[in-house]
């Protein structure tokens, strides 16, 4: 089982040797990663070229214009030529070597169509320091219209579902990865196994979390792509999963 690995950049020269390095030391064997830059401004194709010899015939890139975050998502799928796509952020990294093994024997042994785990918010300025600790263990696709989903980056599924139920939908701003999560779990009913693990750490302030206008945004994302979906919700409901992101929050600093 070959597993395409794919990484969206733009001036992510400060954080995408952590990404990268990650990727390259994977113990899985039989990876093919692909990064799609959006014509950075700063040193970030320098430091990806620097890689090609590493990665021995296995790093693919493309640097060029795109209409957005999951526009380049979309590129890097159909780039692709791996049985399973998983997606890490250019700012986020696999902290320990044996991840994309591990999704990979879960593929293997327990029949399913996709796979995710948990993922460690951490400082960005400290790496050892855990902000927040997102479990999905207790998800369930009826779950989606409170708010909650699996942990985005965690997700790996096979490309042919990308290929039959379609990609991120790329007029949406920061909620494309919920509503394909929608589509992919709930409305198609995809088989999924729940690894109890932390997949990788991602650093705190993303799109999503940057600022209060950006959670109203994906908010109003959500409530769009529940309603295209055929589930029920609305901004009331949603507001609901923030008590559980504090409870969160304080066991975590616990």
């Amino acid at each position: 089982m070959q597993i395409s690995i794919i990484t969206v950049s733009f001036n992510s020269a400060s954080t995408i040797r952590d990404t990268i390095d990650s990727v390259l030391f994977q113990t899985y064997n039989d990876i093919e990663y692909i990064i799609v830059d959006g014509q950075s401004n700063d040193n970030t194709v320098e430091i990806i070229q620097s890689y090609e010899s590493k990665f021995a015939g296995r790093l693919h890139w493309i640097s060029e214009p795109d209409k957005g975050l999951y526009d380049a998502m979309n590129k890097g799928i159909q780039l692709a030529t791996g049985d399973v796509i998983g997606i890490i952020n250019s700012d986020d990294f696999y902290h320990r070597s044996d991840v994309v093994e591990l999704i990979a024997e879960a593929f293997t042994q327990s029949n399913v169509q996709s796979v995710f785990g948990d993922v460690r918010f951490v400082n960005p300025t400290n790496l050892d320091k855990t902000v927040r600790y997102y479990r999905a263990r207790n998800f369930n696709p009826e779950r989606f219209r409170f708010g909650f989903m699996p942990p985005h980056p965690t997700f790996f599924t096979y490309k042919k579902n990308f290929d039959q139920y379609g990609y991120y939908k790329s007029d949406y701003k920061i909620a494309a990865d919920y509503e394909l999560l929608i589509r992919f779990l709930y409305k198609n009913r995809l088989s999924y196994k729940y690894l109890a693990l932390d997949v990788m750490k991602m650093r705190t302030g993303g799109a999503s979390t940057a600022s209060m206008k950006s959670n109203i945004v994906l908010n109003q994302e959500i409530v769009r792509a529940c309603n295209e979906n055929g589930i029920y919700t609305n901004m009331p409901i949603l507001m609901l999963k923030y008590f559980v992101k504090i409870w969160e929050l304080i066991i975590t600093k616990e």
